[in-house]
């Protein structure tokens, strides 16, 4: 069953707004929550982290 015209446009925005949105968060991320020497990437891996310690302990 072929996706209607709605359907493909509506996927198509919200990839525009997903990919819009990450490049936000990394920009984000690397102004404001880097530490020295570390990437986007290692942050947002050490920002889950400590959010998980955080639930586990029941702080949130």
């Amino acid at each position: 069953m072929a996706k209607s015209k709605l359907a493909k446009a509506n996927e198509k925005i919200a990839e525009v707004v997903v990919g819009g949105f990450n490049k936000i968060e990394d920009k984000f991320v690397d102004s404001f929550l880097t530490k020295e020497g570390e990437s986007v990437e290692e942050a947002k891996a050490r920002l889950a982290a400590e959010q998980k310690e955080r639930r586990k302990a029941g702080l949130e």
